[in-house]
């Protein structure tokens, strides 16, 4: 079907049908028209989640503008369609399309995926399924495009290996353009020494393919070349089945940040998404180093722009979109080096055009006091916190530096600049974890109400949102197991049963969406079986919850042979392999061994002082 009839049936007899259909329409203001036939090659992005979270997120927004800056090469946009779309595109017979032209993902050459939360796997599958491309790697030619992924859950790799031909790893304005431009070079030269094979050649063709491929590439990983070797229900080792490809991979890095041109005209949505606002990158990484942050590790080095950078794409973006609020990305903005020079300047460039400053990634130190007057408050914001813990000798054991009297005394100062209330994130069960830290929790919020009443006349409103905590791939705590199920329903009870002023509300993350992602972050390729028969029996949009049906996923795993228990709730020996060990970062597994040595001797501490 050509392309423009697939669009014309879609909006004459599918998009009627579905809900919220301005998702599967394309045209907003800003996207980027080419002539397709003119373009060396073809590249879709593919956000495995809804077009409402997919178009907030400010990495996808960045490769689209980068990509689509050259003259040889078309990024298109796709997004994990809703359920009723899905039937309908099946009951239609019409294949998974890009926003920009409607073609069907099997047309592209490349098809890049973006792994941002792992119970968006599914989501992969139904794509691919929906695109009219072979869901495993394997059944795949050189006539189908490349099929890539990249982003944090990519650190490990593993429960999706079937499916992705080559992970890439590390930044992707370096390795996206490089890997674009690679294959279509290899696919090139296959066609002149003799054209593209179907089949089973094509499938040993596409192969060789993907050797060429990691042959100039080093943060490109292509499990199809790695075996994985099991001994008691254990992997042992991850064997190459090639001598020219590597035993781990290198990340790629950008070196400058301030030279990666910032996107400045991003994609206006014309439905209601998560972020309605302009988001600008001021520094990539952080400056700490928390136990549980899997960020802090993988973003290595810490890198930052200029203010002048920041400024100047900040104006043009409110130039190219009407965007009424700025948000200013980090993992920790306020340790931004320049970071009063930057709002100060803000501040002087956009409060006369009526554009608010918002700073979601605070951390808790001596500038938060004064941090509510520099940004100022004139829309009754609330401000947001990340606490994580409530207890000093908690805060050592996660490497989390900060003090209790600088977070009030940024607080009081936020209700004096008629912040109206405060959000705070703490995590449950952490290595160590004892029932004075849930204690803190309460009495650290219900402080902050009481500081709301003498500041403001009245309690302010306080929500502590409380994760599980899910040990990740390259963190110190990457061995430690995670608590049961039963542990957190009694920690989350007793938090809830502990408050005292209606004023506190208490939060608490689902417990089997966190046990799911659990098994997903630490599992190996085995995991891949699980996850592909979840889908066949029907599992969609699981990061919804909604969607989200548990028993399907726990006997899916049961079917496909896991021990959940095991990767679960068994903490790894340190000198284990990882499903994650051939994944290189920044220190090395060495830093980890140690920082995981003096965690067992501050925990030991914690006990014997209890």
């Amino acid at each position: 079907m050509h392309d423009q009839t697939i669009k014309d049936y879609l909006i004459s007899h599918v998009i009627p049908r579905v809900q919220m259909p301005a998702q599967y329409l394309g045209g907003e203001w800003n996207m980027v028209r080419k002539e397709p036939a003119a373009m060396r090659g073809r590249l879709c992005l593919a956000f495995p989640d809804a077009y409402s979270i997919g178009m907030s997120h400010h990495g996808f927004q960045v490769l689209y503008s980068l990509m689509n800056a050259r003259d040889d090469w078309y990024c298109e946009r796709v997004y994990a369609p809703w359920q009723d779309m899905e039937q309908a595109l099946r009951d239609a017979g019409i294949p998974l399309c890009s926003l920009e032209t409607f073609t069907p993902l099997a047309q592209f050459d490349v098809v890049g995926f973006s792994l941002q939360y792992e119970l968006s796997y599914i989501n992969i599958l139904t794509m691919l399924d929906l695109g009219g491309i072979p869901i495993r790697s394997a059944q795949r030619t050189p006539r189908h495009p490349l099929i890539l992924a990249g982003g944090p859950c990519a650190q490990n790799p593993e429960p999706l290996a079937p499916f992705v031909d080559v992970f890439v790893l590390g930044d992707g304005e370096v390795s996206l353009p490089e890997i674009c431009d690679t294959w279509r070079e290899l696919l090139d030269e296959a066609t002149s020494a003799g054209g593209l094979c179907d089949g089973t050649a094509g499938c040993q063709q596409r192969e060789q393919l993907l050797a060429g491929l990691v042959a100039r590439l080093p943060y490109a990983y292509v499990p199809r070349f790695y075996e994985p070797e099991y001994r008691d229900g254990r992997l042992v080792a991850l064997n190459r089945l090639r001598s020219d490809v590597p035993e781990t991979i290198q990340p790629a890095l950008v070196a400058d940040l301030d030279a990666i041109p910032l996107p400045t005209r991003p994609i206006v949505p014309y439905v209601e998404t998560v972020h309605d606002r302009i988001a600008i990158e001021i520094m990539r990484g952080c400056p700490w180093q928390c136990r549980f942050c899997q960020s802090t590790v993988i973003k290595r080095p810490l890198r930052v722009r200029s203010v002048a950078t920041i400024i100047d794409a900040a104006l043009e973006s409110y130039r190219n979109t009407g965007f009424n609020e700025i948000s200013l990305l980090s993992l920790s903005s306020s340790d931004y080096p320049h970071f009063e020079q930057l709002v100060t300047e803000l501040k002087r460039v956009f409060k006369p055009l009526g554009v608010n400053i918002s700073v979601p990634s605070l951390r808790v130190n001596e500038q938060l006091r004064t941090l509510a007057e520099l940004i100022g408050n004139d829309r009754r914001a609330g401000l947001t916190l990340a606490p994580e813990v409530a207890r000093d000798d908690m805060r050592e054991q996660i490497r989390k530096k900060i003090k209790n009297e600088d977070l009030f005394e940024g607080c009081r100062a936020a209700f004096r600049q008629n912040y109206e209330r405060v959000k705070l994130y703490f995590m449950c069960g952490l290595p160590g974890e004892r029932e004075v830290d849930l204690d803190g929790i309460l009495e650290m919020a219900e402080t902050i109400s009481r500081i709301g009443r003498e500041e403001r006349g009245r309690l302010a409103q306080v929500t502590a949102s409380v994760s599980n905590f899910v040990p990740k791939a390259h963190t110190p705590y990457q061995w430690n197991a995670m608590q049961r199920r039963e542990y957190f329903r009694w920690a989350h009870q007793y938090l809830r049963s502990r408050r005292q002023l209606r004023a506190v509300t208490v939060k608490c993350h689902d417990i089997e969406t966190s046990l799911l992602e659990g098994v997903l972050s630490r599992g190996d390729r085995r995991m891949a079986e699980a996850i592909e028969l979840a889908w066949q029996r029907g599992a969609r949009m699981d990061s919804w919850r909604e969607h989200f049906q548990p028993d399907r996923w726990w006997k899916a795993l049961a079917d496909a042979g896991i021990d959940f228990e095991r990767v679960v709730h068994e903490p790894f020996a340190i000198g284990d392999r990882l499903p994650w060990d051939h994944v290189n970062v920044k220190y090395g597994r060495t830093f980890l061994e140690k920082e995981q040595a003096r965690s067992i001797i501050q925990l030991e501490s914690m006990a014997d002082a209890c």
